[in-house]
C-alpha cells in the first residue's frame, strides 16, 4: 500500500484539434466553474489537425481566472529546453503562476524527424531528457545557464523573467530508465493513460521512482504522481474505454488509486459526451474522492 499523503487535485484533458476549438472553450469554462484544478493539453505538433499546444494554452488562459494549465506532455525533442522554460516563465507571469510543465523525451521519432527535429532513442534520449530538466530548472530560477555536452550546447543564457510561483517539471515516463530520471530529477511523474499503464502495473513503476528519489537524497513524497484516466462515467463504455461505471464506481476506484497506488492527481479524458461527463466529474466524482481519501487518511 502506497499513499504519499499529498493533497489531491483533479484535471481535464482538452482536445487540441482545431475543429473542436469551440467545444474546447466550453469545456475550459465548465472545468473552471466546476472547481477543477488543472487543464491539460497534449503536445503532438506533427498532427496536422492539432493546434500548437502553447498557442492554445495561451489563448485559453486569457479566458480563465483560477484554473492552472499543463502540457501533457511537451515534446523536448521539438522544443529546446531553454526556450520551453522561457515560454513557461512568460506564461506564468501573464497568468499569475497558473502554469506547470509536463515534459517528455519524445516517443515518435519519425514524426519528430518529419518536423526537422533530431530524433533520439534509448540511452541518448534518456540522457538528453535528464540534462533538459536541469537546464529548465536553472532557467526557471533566473540563473545563467551553461552546458556543453554531447546533447546540449548552451553558452551562457541569462534567464528570466522569474515566474511568480514555481513552475514544476513533471516528466512523462513509462520505462525503467525514464522512471529513474523522474525520481532523481523531476517534480512529478505523469503516467500514460490508464489503458497503457493499467493499475496492476503501477506499483512496480512507483517503486522505481521511489528508489531513484531516495538514492538522490530526495523523499518519495516530494514527487507528484499524475494519472491520465480515460473513461466513461455511466453506462455505454466499451472494453477499450478505460474506467467505465457509475459515479460510485469512479469514486471507489479513484480513492483506491490514491491511497493504494499513490496517485495524487487525476486528469480525466472523457470518451463520450465530454460536456456532460466533465460536469459529473467536477461536481460529483472529484468532491466525493477528496472526502473519501481524507476519511481514509484520518483512520490510519
Amino acid at each position: 500500500m502506497t499513499d504519499y499523503g499529498r493533497p489531491l487535485s483533479f484535471g481535464l484533458s482538452l482536445d487540441p484539434t482545431a475543429g473542436s476549438l469551440e467545444r474546447t472553450r466550453r469545456l475550459t469554462r465548465l472545468a473552471e466553474d466546476g472547481g477543477l484544478d488543472h487543464l491539460a493539453v497534449q503536445d503532438h505538433p506533427y498532427q496536422p489537425a492539432h493546434l500548437d499546444t502553447w498557442t492554445l494554452i495561451s489563448s485559453l488562459s486569457a479566458d480563465t481566472q483560477r484554473i492552472s494549465f499543463l502540457t501533457d506532455v511537451a515534446d523536448l525533442q521539438l522544443r529546446p529546453p531553454t526556450m520551453l522554460a522561457k515560454a513557461a516563465a512568460s506564461l506564468s507571469v501573464l497568468t499569475d503562476g497558473r502554469i506547470q510543465l509536463g515534459v517528455g523525451g519524445g516517443a515518435f521519432t519519425e514524426a519528430i524527424a518529419s518536423m526537422g527535429g533530431t530524433p533520439r532513442r534509448g540511452e541518448q534520449m534518456v540522457a538528453f531528457t535528464e540534462e533538459s530538466l536541469g537546464l529548465m530548472r536553472q532557467a526557471l530560477a533566473g540563473a545563467t545557464v551553461r552546458l556543453h555536452s554531447p546533447h546540449h550546447s548552451v553558452a551562457g543564457y541569462h534567464a528570466g523573467p522569474v515566474p511568480p510561483r514555481p513552475v514544476e517539471l513533471w516528466l512523462g515516463a513509462q520505462k525503467r530508465k525514464m522512471l529513474a530520471v523522474t525520481g532523481r530529477s523531476a517534480d512529478g511523474w505523469i503516467s500514460p493513460l490508464n489503458i497503457y499503464v493499467p493499475p496492476h502495473e503501477v506499483p512496480a513503476r512507483q517503486q522505481i521512482i521511489d528508489e531513484a528519489a531516495t538514492a538522490a537524497g530526495r523523499t518519495p513524497q516530494s514527487v507528484r504522481r499524475v494519472y491520465n484516466v480515460l473513461g466513461v462515467i455511466g453506462a455505454g463504455g466499451q472494453d477499450d474505454h478505460g474506467l467505465v461505471g457509475d459515479v460510485r464506481r469512479w469514486v471507489d476506484t479513484l480513492t483506491e488509486w490514491a491511497v493504494v497506488l499513490g496517485f495524487d492527481t487525476f486528469v480525466f479524458w472523457p470518451v463520450v459526451d465530454p460536456e456532460h461527463q466533465v460536469a459529473i466529474f467536477a461536481t460529483e466524482v472529484a468532491p466525493a474522492v477528496r472526502e473519501r481519501v481524507e476519511a481514509v487518511r484520518k483512520e490510519r
